[in-house]
């Protein structure tokens, strides 16, 4: 019993920060900042984490509660966009003088928007089909290919849905050095966590049991 509470309590906060992740992350992506002589948004330190997130409910609880997880993380995300476009377009106080701030933080172009819920929900859900695949051929071993892998699955179809529908009309060349270019890096910092993930993962399983 004590085992399936702490589960049981793991999996709801799991799904809290996947959650945060997602709102978040697009809530920080109207700031660009320089990494070298690379040019990212505040989105690209948050959004990943929702992959490794999903990597490990995938491992941990199954597809099943994983593509939960994914739905309520979508419909908390639509809801917060379309709030805050219900809530942008209230008359401000006459001695309030955020309106512009306000604004500028909530615009959305709705076709960005749609692309980027749209490569969320397709993406998330490719990546724990692939996680969960994997771990059966594997027979539960090899967590760090597929936790690689999958993300890499995952990264792929996020990628290829959102820029040609978000940057349509844009070059063909310069579509895909985007779109490269977010895949190597997402699944670089995948990566590289990996280890806190792989032992996040083993003790979480093992107290499961």
């Amino acid at each position: 019993m004590e085992a399936e509470n702490g589960a049981s309590g793991r999996y709801t906060w799991m799904t809290a920060l996947m959650c945060v992740c997602l709102v978040a992350s697009n809530l920080f992506e109207i700031k660009i900042f320089n990494a070298g002589a690379l040019t990212l948004t505040g989105g690209f330190l948050i959004f990943p984490v929702s992959y490794i997130i999903n990597d490990c409910l995938s491992e941990l609880y199954g597809y099943r509660k994983a593509r939960f997880a994914i739905l309520l993380a979508f419909a908390s995300n639509a809801f917060v966009v379309l709030s805050a476009q219900i809530v942008k377009v209230l008359p401000p106080a006459p001695f309030w003088d955020g309106q512009d701030h306000f604004a500028y933080v909530f615009d959305v172009n709705l076709r960005i928007a749609a692309a980027s819920m749209l490569a969320f929900l397709c993406g998330s859900l490719l990546n724990s089909a692939v996680m969960v695949k994997m771990k059966k051929l594997q027979g539960g071993r090899g967590f760090g290919w597929r936790a690689v892998l999958s993300s890499l699955a995952g990264e792929s179809a996020d990628s290829l849905i959102f820029f040609p529908i978000a940057f349509f009309g844009v070059p063909l060349r310069n579509l895909v050095v985007m779109m490269l270019t977010q895949i190597v890096l997402k699944t670089l910092y995948e990566i590289i966590i990996l280890p806190v993930t792989s032992a996040f993962v083993r003790r979480a399983g093992k107290s499961n049991q």
